[in-house]
């Protein structure tokens, strides 16, 4: 999830507190397994920190539970924010990663192919 205020331990954080879908869709991206391009994860873009980035495509990944619901509009603003810097956001909820991940892998590739 985008993050703002973040303090410089504030990535490794949440790279420790990774959720269980956060974590599923690590090791499909890690390691430049999606079509070699390479992910960071929890990576500090100005004053948020994106759940994974692919630099070379600028294209940020969100995977969202529950609570975003409620902070929709605040996620849209930050999501309006990057996308004024060149980024594009894509967002999955948790159960669509751990029910669907090679759909959540289909989609990432079409946008990564979209950037090239």
């Amino acid at each position: 999830m985008l993050r703002s205020g973040m303090a410089d331990t504030l990535p490794r954080k949440l790279r420790r507190d990774s959720t269980e879908a956060e974590k599923v869709i690590w090791r499909a991206l890690r390691g430049r397994q999606l079509d070699g391009h390479k992910f960071r994860r929890q990576h500090p873009i100005g004053k948020f920190v994106a759940d994974f980035c692919c630099m070379e495509a600028m294209l940020i990944v969100e995977i969202d539970g529950g609570q975003h619901d409620r902070q929709a509009e605040a996620d849209a603003r930050r999501a309006s924010e990057l996308e004024r810097q060149g980024y594009r956001v894509v967002r999955f909820w948790n159960n669509e990663v751990l029910g669907n991940l090679e759909g959540v892998l289909t989609v990432l590739r079409q946008e990564l192919a979209g950037r090239k």
